[in-house]
């Protein structure tokens, strides 16, 4: 029985090679979750963790977290390598009214398994002593989610692999998770919360199509410079095109374009290229709304400032 389970596993791998040397065939991997990515090394490691939310909707007012994921794993902050994974978590919650069928057709969470379920917002604290960055796929939604359900997320620092990365710019065509996993050559059950944060880790340690580099190393250089969202307020109504353009977004409430970009040369360039093509080198003041680690992705502000330009 041992001999055939040997010989089986034998014929399988030698077929796996053959198929992987051939340019008209893809082998793609299951995801297993690991215990350790690399041996460790001399010098400082920090702690960071993945979370994952399954909620009842995307409405931040209305709707409730249902599912809870997190994977916490040691990291070198030089090159973005993991090494020891130190522990999962994964809990429910009832939010207190029926899911929408539109939210269990996407991750299969029913009001059955929720019935009388909460998350243990102590052991949730608990998990997270000594993090120095959080990770989500797309944090603009899972940070204002959480912040507003476990206010001790609000003292983390963020990072994002959805809008911290350049998929695009490496030749990856999608930011979805599972096609960027596709794209590695994996695969994993999509949806459920600790089953994302352990793919989401997987994806990156992987090295980058172009740069060459971990995925999570981009995020950590992007995580130490600050951001700056301008408002181009005041700017001529037909300059709305150019500003759409260059990826300005309308703030209705407040009548204004909006951009953001991260790092110092960034808003120079920034403030520089609106002089020239929104003011016709006028000086004019602008608004701009200064973020950091703290307040990235988070419905709170940033400390905003005027400056004359």
């Amino acid at each position: 029985m041992g001999r055939d389970s040997t010989s089986t596993k034998e014929t399988i791998s030698d077929a796996l090679e053959v198929l992987e040397a051939h340019p008209d065939y893809r082998i793609i991997r299951r995801i297993v979750p690991r215990e350790r990515y690399a041996e460790s090394e001399a010098g400082m490691l920090l702690k960071a963790a993945i979370v994952d939310t399954e909620t009842t909707g995307t409405n931040h007012d209305q709707d409730k977290i249902i599912e809870l994921g997190m994977v916490l794993f040691e990291y070198d902050p030089e090159t973005g390598q993991a090494y020891r994974v130190l522990k999962t978590f994964n809990e429910l919650e009832d939010p207190g009214f029926p899911i929408p069928p539109e939210a269990t057709a996407v991750n299969g969470i029913t009001d059955a398994m929720l019935a009388g379920k909460r998350i243990d917002d102590v052991a949730v604290e608990a998990f997270l002593e000594g993090v120095s960055l959080v990770i989500a796929h797309n944090s603009a939604f899972d940070r204002v989610f959480l912040e507003k359900r476990l206010p001790m997320f609000e003292r983390l620092h963020w990072g994002c692999s959805l809008s911290q990365v350049s998929w695009r710019e490496e030749g990856i065509g999608s930011a979805k998770l599972d096609y960027i996993a596709f794209q590695n050559g994996l695969f994993y059950e999509a949806h459920r919360a600790e089953a994302d944060c352990v793919a989401l880790l997987e994806v990156l340690q992987q090295p980058l199509p172009k740069s060459g580099e971990l995925a999570l190393k981009a995020i950590l250089k992007q995580s130490s410079e600050k951001s700056y969202r301008v408002f181009a307020i005041r700017s001529p109504f037909e300059s709305k095109d150019l500003l759409k353009g260059r990826g300005y977004r309308w703030d209705a409430e407040r009548k204004c374009w909006h951009h953001t970009v991260t790092g110092a040369e960034a808003i120079k360039s920034e403030v520089a290229w609106l002089k020239d093509n929104v003011y016709d080198g006028r000086s004019v003041e602008l608004e701009f709304e200064v973020l950091d680690g703290l307040t990235r992705f988070s419905s709170r502000p940033g400390k905003k400032v005027m400056k004359q330009i």
